[in-house]
């Protein structure tokens, strides 16, 4: 789509647009999967390594047919990274699948030329992606808000007919307003666009990063944090995979993305970089997302069987968020489109969860 043409195709989308857990390979992928939009704040060099943890799990999802990727949306790097569309090259080539990517849209005081909302690809691969759906698409979101608000506000109505929910991994879940004042990194990015998220026309899953903010950072009842032993799993992929990941810990220079896929493993640089722990938060809500749940014991099993086992639940809520991203909410009686994330078990989450992403992953070929 040429980039004239974008404010014309926004406005024309705001005003008309009114299974088992089995490890399918690509030939046999289905597309029967939830379909699925990932926003992600994935770089290069990484800020932060959990994003292509965090990749991999949704194509994992993808490749398995419990969901049906559809696009990536980047957020738009600092000064000192790029987008790693790279990583997204890897997992497409890995997974044979031709899942597009897009970067989102820049702060204002980042906008080359003054790229504004309707001029970005990131916000028109998220409209075109659901106009273009049969089916309701879910959208997660694991950094910055901007884009998808910005597309939001282009097509609420499109947003409210084909938006089946969005999975929202930011902030703090305290219900104490004092500690939810304190603002977590990914809320710090754009804190009108995190509030815009609480006003969307479509079920959201709040899934705050920590219920309060704190070093060393804390498993809670309303939070997702926790945190595993990279080594706990990466012996066990398969060796593409084992490079995917060694070329984004250590190869940040490189742009032989492909090449390096097939090459030899960096034996030194996995022992390395396994021996170390690495935080996580979004593995829960992709699960999910994707009509799966965790027990307390780390099986990966079907939502719907998943009541009294699930170590991760999701409560509906009232909540309100003022335009500098403090939020104020209680638990509701009655199901409504607004819910948190809940862990029951604080001790045996963590766990839990490095089980679940294990069996995950350990699926990608």
């Amino acid at each position: 789509m040429p980039q004239t043409d974008r404010r014309t195709v926004l406005k024309a989308l705001a005003v008309t647009a009114a299974t088992p857990w089995t490890g399918l390979g690509a030939a046999g992928r289905r597309r029967d999967g939830v379909p699925m939009i990932h926003c992600t704040d994935l770089f290069r060099p990484h800020m932060d390594p959990d994003d292509h943890w965090d990749l991999a799990c949704v194509y994992a999802l993808a490749y398995t047919g419990a969901a049906d990727l559809r696009a990536v949306v980047t957020d738009y790097p600092p000064d000192k990274c790029d987008p790693d569309v790279m990583a997204v090259a890897q997992m497409n080539h890995i997974t044979h699948m031709a899942v597009p990517v897009a970067v989102g849209l820049p702060r204002a005081d980042q906008a080359p030329g003054g790229e504004s909302a309707a001029d970005n690809p990131g916000v028109a691969l998220i409209l075109d992606t659901l106009a273009q759906s049969r089916r309701p698409v879910v959208i997660s979101v694991i950094g910055s808000c901007r884009t998808l608000a910005a597309a939001a506000q282009a097509a609420p109505r499109l947003l409210r007919r084909r938006c089946r929910a969005v999975y929202l991994n930011a902030g703090t879940g305290s219900p104490d307003p004092a500690e939810a004042a304190k603002h977590e990194y990914n809320v710090s990015l754009d804190p009108a666009s995190y509030a815009a998220m609480f006003e969307l026309p479509c079920p959201l899953y709040w899934m705050p990063c920590f219920e309060r903010m704190g070093k060393p950072p804390q498993i809670a009842e309303f939070g997702t944090f926790y945190s595993f032993r990279q080594g706990d799993i990466l012996p066990h992929l398969s060796d593409r995979v084992q490079n995917y990941f060694a070329y984004m810990l250590g190869r940040a220079a490189d742009s032989n993305w492909y090449r390096y896929l097939h090459g030899p493993k960096d034996e030194a640089l996995l022992a390395d970089h396994g021996a170390r722990d690495r935080h996580m938060w979004c593995t829960g809500g992709f699960l999910h997302a994707a009509g799966r749940a965790v027990t307390q014991s780390g099986e990966i099993i079907d939502l719907r069987a998943g009541d009294g086992r699930a170590v991760l639940t999701f409560e509906p809520i009232r909540i309100a968020c003022d335009a500098g991203g403090t939020t104020r909410w209680t638990l509701a009686e009655k199901l409504r489109d607004r819910y948190i994330v809940r862990v029951g078990d604080v001790e045996k989450y963590g766990p839990a969860m490095t089980s679940a992403m294990k069996t995950l992953l350990t699926r990608l070929p």
